[in-house]
């Protein structure tokens, strides 16, 4: 019998590295298959290590969903980053994040979705020359909340976070190292609630002011903010913008707001894909804020 080279052996090991375009990927965690996607920018080089930017999906939906809601492949190609599509669990495309918030689905699963993210980033850096200083988050709603449970408790993963239409639903956050918060929220979103009085889950969930003062304090920025109200560019979204902006805290990390007043449950600059959930503001695009932050705040 002959024997195969090692190289070769080694090599079947080893996971083929990606390329520019779209792919999906699977793996294990606690005897729990897990998905996600991964867009890969046109300029991706195997030789330059490259930011990654994981955008989680709002309860009841999934990856696939979230790109078209959010648009954010297209911001990948502009800018040069990965975006990253991880998928929740439940019954696909019905998915859920365990955020912290106490939703019967969650209490009967009660998956750990940051041990997923943990290995997920992994698996990426396996496949992908992954800048691991520049991992950041956004989320939508469900996936929002998410993303401040992953700044309280994988900030050795994530530099910054970036949550839309989700508040804090985590009791408490104690960052090993300081995260920046980047929010948005309408102030007429009549699913997780601007005031906090949201009924989705079993348990209340902080408003947008709670879960923003909670973070201004863990990051060790001054009480006193820059508040503008931003130029209204399209004045038939119904719809105007103010930011609220603290002066940076410790390792420079800053906490931000923009609120969209008499926005709904939507994502800014893309247009609300259903009526219901109320108005979107096109006066600024969430996608190029964003990513503007993001670049400001690697891990240091």
């Amino acid at each position: 019998m002959t024997s195969l080279p090692i190289a070769v052996l080694l090599g079947a090991l080893v996971a083929a590295p990606l390329g520019p375009g779209d792919h999906a990927r699977k793996l294990s965690v606690d005897g729990r298959e897990r998905s996600y996607l991964v867009h890969v920018p046109e300029a991706y080089s195997r030789e330059r290590a490259t930011p990654v930017v994981l955008v989680l999906h709002g309860a009841r939906t999934n990856g696939l969903i979230t790109i078209a809601v959010t648009g954010m492949n297209a911001k990948s190609d502009q800018a040069g980053f990965i975006a990253v599509y991880p998928n929740g669990t439940g019954s696909d495309p019905f998915l859920y994040w365990n955020a912290g918030q106490r939703s019967s689905q969650i209490v009967r699963e009660n998956p750990d979705d940051v041990k997923f993210i943990r290995l997920l980033l992994d698996d990426l850096g396996a496949v992908l020359n992954v800048d691991q200083k520049r991992v950041f988050a956004a989320g939508m709603s469900n996936g929002g909340m998410m993303c401040y449970r992953l700044a309280a408790e994988l900030s050795d993963r994530i530099a910054a976070i970036a949550p839309v239409a989700g508040t804090m639903a985590i009791p408490t956050a104690r960052p090993g190292r300081p995260v920046s918060v980047l929010h948005f929220h309408g102030t007429a979103d009549n699913v997780v609630q601007y005031n906090g009085r949201n009924s989705g889950a079993l348990q209340p969930l902080k408003s947008v002011s709670d879960s923003i003062e909670y973070w201004r304090i863990v990051n060790g920025c001054a009480a006193k903010p820059v508040v503008s109200d931003l130029p209204d560019r399209d004045r038939s979204d119904g719809t105007t913008v103010r930011r609220t902006q603290y002066p940076p805290g410790n390792d420079a990390a800053e906490v931000v707001l923009y609120a969209v007043q008499n926005g709904g449950h939507t994502w800014p600059g893309q247009k609300s894909l259903l009526p219901t959930l109320g108005k979107s503001t096109l006066d600024i695009s969430a996608n190029d804020l964003m990513w503007e932050f993001f670049e400001r705040h690697s891990m240091k």
